[in-house]
């Protein structure tokens, strides 16, 4: 009987689609595409640095059609040719190519004064430009921590030990050079699949790229990942239902890889998909690599046999330590020639992933499935990785001449970002029910509560109490309203969060767009609602004093929406946080002048300082000079009148040193404070991460 062409692990033929037979007539066999390739890196990490030494991708090997056959078949003919085409217009230095080498890397992570937990142990290897490295192991194996720890995004409570270098150098990945794919799926739910990859292509392709080009390359992303019959319908989330899971997974990758990243992080970038998506979507991303001669590092969780022959190398990891390293096409023989041959027809990552398993280790009564000790089978792979020595990094690989620095890639302009990220965010606010819209029936609710229940208040003595305390109530409660929108608030950080580290845009980006976009909805939730209040409770008449009224609470829904956000970039909990802007508030309307007036205040703390930075005493004062200067109230009691400047000055305790005007000046520059406040907190907060990780390893 002839033996089979196919391998053990491959699937059983289909009857309707013939083995791929490469131009000599023999079948193109897998195991042996890329083998070649990943021998030669084995003896000396210095060998593998060839690639970025060399001004084109090295050729296959002459003479060996079927490695030909082989390579159309693992990469596939349809590669995410969308990005950084050759002959575009993007610049020469977008191109760089990057070669990723890791040496004992350890990572530990402490939890309080208990013993450091291993995650991972000393483990070494590379990634070469123009392939896959595929990292694979069970739930809780360290492959998230590993990626994590390469990209230079290891949490606080992570300490890192080892030698990462890039192109044979110690330095950190340059801005915007470098994509990570995370687990979670972070994108604005209310855009539109074609709006999310068309901004995305203008905040990462340079001006240089015509705007026609940016949409062309957008479509054809979209059409490469199967996105086209849903390119018009919205993402969702916690708006609105929108596309799929396994779609939003896709939308993330199409987004991330659509500038030609020199290096790209993949986690589990098959999470969601079914088993065609996913080999559809691999060989994408398998095609970018080798066209573009990008750096590819995924994490796979459980790919399919087809999958698993799009990898070029393969680091297998259990709990912390690997057990393999080397061309994945070897991987099957170096588990044979230890003792755990793969049977026949078996995925080789079902049978890798089952041999190193120690989780069910115990096997239920009556089981039929019989399995070698997970933790001997670990320990005989390690030692036998040990003793081939096939990752020795010598101290001469280390010593020969380093590559070429890792440069930026040119990105948007400055102010291209500003402007994109503001569209962007008008659409955003637009949508979200919850962001305005929301907040704005609720406003004109309440001001037709308030304006029926100080109707026509007149200009009786008792219409001054009324008229101070419609004005206290109006500017504390519509501007504390603020807090409905924090949910909104912390998705759009986490949204930024991820874009800025993959190096979309800036932090001052987008402060800037953001206070930009959400004036005019302030504006209109201000003035329509405002105005409903404001005629029908009778306040003193001329459009001027209405103006001063809508620009005071104008300017105090946009501090409050300073002060959110700042919150929101403290704490990123939508309970928490609402808890915490709720308390912030409510001390600073507390000592507004209004429940306790100034005289009144305890000096130490209350009134010093509180009182002087609370924006509820210059709205509130500023409100009560726009309303009282001018008017003269009936004392139906004693037969006299008072005026308006004399309430000011005695009853209400207002400061009468400077005019209303004044209080609106303070206001707008408060607002641009917290504004800058907001922009600080996220500077300090990437500049305080360093310094928090060491205060944890001390502790």
């Amino acid at each position: 009987m002839a033996a089979s062409p196919l391998p053990r692990w491959a699937p059983t033929p289909s009857p309707t689609r013939p083995l791929r037979v490469s131009s000599t007539g023999q079948t193109a066999m897998p195991s042996s595409c890329s083998s070649s390739w990943w021998a030669l890196c084995h003896s000396f990490i210095g060998s593998v640095y060839s690639p970025w030494r060399r001004s084109t991708p090295p050729p296959s090997p002459a003479g060996d059609p079927a490695n030909n056959a082989v390579d159309d078949h693992r990469l596939g003919s349809h590669p995410l040719d969308c990005v950084g085409a050759r002959g575009s217009s993007l610049p020469e230095e977008a191109s760089h190519e990057v070669f990723l080498t890791w040496e004992d890397l350890s990572v530990t992570a402490s939890s309080g004064k208990a013993k450091a937990a291993v995650i991972i142990d000393k483990i070494s290897g590379y990634a070469r430009p123009g392939e896959v490295l595929a990292l694979m192991g069970p739930s809780g194996c360290g492959k998230t921590t590993l990626l994590d720890a390469l990209a230079g995004r290891l949490g606080s409570d992570k300490k890192k030990t080892g030698n990462i270098l890039i192109n044979g150098r110690r330095e950190k990945l340059a801005f915007g050079t470098s994509a990570y794919v995370t687990q979670e799926t972070l994108l604005m739910a209310t855009l539109t699949v074609t709006e999310a990859v068309h901004y995305s292509a203008q905040l990462q392709l340079p001006d240089s790229v015509p705007a026609a080009e940016k949409r062309e390359r957008a479509d054809r992303a979209i059409r490469q990942m199967g996105l086209a019959a849903v390119a018009g319908h919205r993402i969702g989330g916690r708006v609105c239902k929108g596309i799929s899971g396994g779609q939003r997974r896709r939308v993330s990758i199409c987004v991330e890889l659509l500038a030609s990243p020199a290096l790209a992080f993949l986690d589990e970038p098959t999470s969601g998909l079914d088993s065609a998506a996913s080999f559809h979507v691999m060989s994408r991303i398998a095609g970018l690599a080798r066209d573009e001669r990008v750096t590819v590092v995924a994490a796979m969780h459980q790919p399919s046999s087809e999958v698993f022959q799009l990898f070029h190398g393969l680091c297998l990891m259990a709990y912390g330590r690997m057990v393999y390293f080397g061309p994945a096409s070897d991987a099957i023989q170096f588990f044979d020639a230890n003792g755990y041959a793969c049977p026949m027809r078996r995925n080789p990552s079902d049978h890798f992933l089952m041999m190193i398993n120690k989780d069910f280790e115990e096997l239920e009564e009556g089981s039929t499935l019989l399995l070698p000790c997970a933790t001997e089978v670990i320990q005989t792979l390690v030692d036998s990785l040990i003793s081939q020595k096939s990752l020795a990094i010598t101290n001469e690989a280390f010593m020969m001449k380093q590559g070429a620095p890792f440069t930026k890639k040119r990105q948007a302009s400055f102010l291209t970002k500003c402007v994109v990220l503001t569209k962007r965010s008008v659409i955003n606010m637009h949508r979200d029910m919850g962001y305005y819209w929301l907040r704005f029936g609720i406003y004109i609710a309440i001001c037709v509560s308030i304006g029926t229940i100080f109707f026509n208040v007149g200009y009786s003595f008792a219409s001054i109490q009324a008229r101070g305390s419609m004005l206290m109530f109006t500017s504390t409660l519509l501007t504390m309203m603020a807090i409905g929108g924090f949910p909104s608030f912390v998705e759009d950080m986490k949204v930024f969060r991820k874009e800025q580290l993959n190096g979309h845009y800036g932090a001052t980006a987008f402060v800037i767009s953001n206070t930009l976009s959400s004036a005019p909805y302030l504006g209109i939730i201000s003035i329509i609602p405002g105005a409903i209040c404001y005629y029908l409770t009778g306040l003193q008449r001329g459009f001027d004093h209405f103006l001063y009224f809508a620009a005071v609470l104008w300017a105090c829904t946009m501090l409050v929406e300073g002060l959110m956000m700042i919150v929101a970039a403290i704490v990123p909990d939508f309970l928490l946080g609402i808890i915490t802007g709720s308390g912030m508030q409510g001390l600073l309307m507390l000592n507004a002048g209004f429940f306790r007036l100034p005289n009144d205040l305890p000096k130490p703390l209350w009134k010093y300082p509180t009182y002087y930075i609370s924006y509820h005493k210059y709205a509130t004062q500023g409100l009560y000079k726009n309303e009282f200067l001018g008017l003269v109230f009936d004392d139906l009691g004693r037969g006299f009148t008072i005026t308006g400047d004399y309430i000011l000055r005695t009853n209400l305790q207002v400061e009468m040193g400077y005019s209303k005007w004044v209080d609106l000046a303070i206001l707008l520059v408060m607002v641009l404070i917290y504004r800058v406040l907001f922009l600080v907190t996220i500077k300090v907060g990437e500049a305080m991460k360093p310094m928090i990780k060491c205060m944890s390893v001390k502790v």
